[in-house]
C-alpha cells in the first residue's frame, strides 16, 4: 500500500465518524478568524472562544486594533495564555493590514506570512476555514496523529505539511487537517492514546510498535 493509498483509506474512516468536522474556533469574518488563531496559539479554543465575543464586539476592523492601546488590548485577552505578546503581535498584525493591505485581510499564504505572529499553521487555517482555500494546517494535533500512522516522518511542521500535500489530494487538504485535529484531541491524545476504539488502528504504525514492546 502506497502512502497516498493509506492517507485515502484513513481520512476515508475519520470523515464517517467525523462527517461535519471543521474548525472549533468561532469566527465570522477572515479577521476573526486571523485573531482567534493567533490568540489559540499554546491555549485552548475553548478559552479563546470564551474571549473573543466582547473582543470582537469591540474591535471592528483591523484599524481598530492597530490603533487601539495595548493596555486595553491587553485587558479584553488577559485570561489567554502570553496575552502581552499576543496584544502587541495583534496590533502589528493589523498595522501591516491596513498600511500595506489597505485594511483588508491578505488571501494568500505568501502575504499573511509576512503578517507579525502568522505563521504557516496560522495562515492555511485562515485560507482554508475562512476563504475557502485548499491548505493544510499542521498543528500540534495534526503532527502528532500523521507521525503515528505514518503519513509523516518529519518533526518540523513545514516539512510535515509538505509531506502531507504529497499525498493527499489538494482538493482534501483543509478538510484533512480538521479531521486529523478531530482524532487527536478525542482519541489519539498525546498521553493515554484509546487505541481500543480506534477506528484507524488498523493503519497505525505507533500501535504495532507499541503492542511489540509490551509483548517483548
Amino acid at each position: 500500500m502506497t502512502l497516498a493509498e493509506k492517507a485515502k483509506k484513513v481520512l476515508d474512516i475519520l470523515e464517517k465518524g467525523y462527517p461535519d468536522a471543521r474548525i472549533a474556533l468561532h469566527f465570522k469574518t477572515p479577521l476573526e478568524l486571523l485573531i482567534a488563531t493567533i490568540l489559540s496559539a499554546q491555549c485552548t479554543d475553548e478559552r479563546v472562544n470564551k474571549t473573543t465575543p466582547s473582543l470582537f464586539k469591540r474591535y471592528k476592523d483591523p484599524r481598530d486594533y492597530a490603533e487601539t492601546d495595548l493596555k486595553e488590548l491587553e485587558g479584553y485577552i488577559g485570561s489567554i495564555n502570553f496575552f502581552r505578546n499576543k496584544a502587541k503581535n495583534i496590533r502589528s498584525c493589523c498595522k501591516n493590514i491596513v498600511d500595506k493591505f489597505r485594511g483588508k485581510i491578505p488571501d494568500t499564504l505568501e502575504e499573511l506570512i509576512t503578517l507579525p505572529g502568522v505563521g504557516r499553521k496560522t495562515a492555511n487555517i485562515v485560507l482554508g476555514c475562512a476563504f475557502g482555500k485548499d491548505a493544510l494546517a499542521v498543528d500540534t494535533h495534526v503532527k502528532r496523529v500523521s507521525n503515528r500512522i505514518g503519513l509523516a516522518v518529519h518533526q518540523d511542521p513545514d516539512k510535515i505539511e509538505e509531506e502531507l500535500c504529497e499525498i493527499i489530494p489538494k482538493k482534501r487538504w483543509t478538510k484533512a487537517a480538521n479531521l486529523l485535529i478531530l482524532h487527536g484531541r478525542n482519541i489519539c491524545t498525546a498521553k493515554n492514546p484509546k487505541h481500543d476504539i480506534c477506528k484507524v488502528r488498523a493503519y497505525c504504525n505507533f500501535l504495532r510498535f507499541f503492542r511489540k514492546k509490551v509483548d517483548d
